[in-house]
């Protein structure tokens, strides 16, 4: 819903159609998926997924926009709109890649109730070291959405390491995203500041 306030020419398409099928996509994941079965539905999984992909499509598509004004589409005047356009998509990049990192690790939330569950596809410091957590620890959507900001911010993992091709894939991809929103993006503004 971020792209609400995104200038329309970074919007794909008129400006309410891509919210409201995201609305549509939110309602028939919350009416698809009983609450007693939410993490084990497979028909959730696929909503779940068609939505957070749609969004980072969106995403995307809008830095796509920006990087063409800015390097091809001429001059920008309007230093402050492109600023929150900047963070607009840095932290709709956020959270769309902590929503992935949560989803894929271990094969999703239900997957991940399993004790002794052996496939992951990233590893926290608290399971290289049982030390740091109690016995039991798993990661809950913050310890993902925590993996994400720091992938965003410094262009590459932190203390949670990617462990499969597809979470190296996806920490890849959030961090060209993120550089190319940062270096491209975030540095013409400041100079349209000045």
């Amino acid at each position: 819903m971020l792209q609400l306030v995104l200038p329309d020419k970074f919007v794909a398409g008129p400006r309410f159609v891509l919210p409201f099928l995201e609305a549509v996509l939110l309602f028939s994941l919350l009416v698809t998926t009983r609450r007693a079965v939410f993490t084990q539905s497979s028909l959730r999984r696929v909503n779940s997924f068609t939505l957070i992909v749609f969004i980072g499509l969106a995403n995307i598509y809008a830095l796509q926009r920006l990087a063409h004004t800015l390097l091809i589409g001429g001059r920008v005047s309007d230093g402050h709109s492109l600023i929150l356009t900047a963070m607009n998509i840095f932290f709709t990049n956020i959270i769309i890649f902590g929503l992935l990192y949560w989803e894929i690790d271990g094969g999703g939330p239900a997957r991940r109730t399993v004790k002794n569950l052996r496939s992951r596809d990233l590893s926290y410091p608290q399971m290289q070291n049982p030390e740091l957590a109690p016995i039991d620890w798993t990661p809950n959507f913050l310890d993902y959405l925590y993996v994400s900001l720091t992938n965003a911010t410094a262009f590459s993992p932190t203390d949670t390491m990617p462990l499969t091709v597809i979470a190296k894939i996806l920490m890849g991809t959030q961090s060209l995203v993120s550089l190319a929103t940062i270096a491209l993006v975030a540095s013409r503004a400041v100079n349209i500041l000045k």
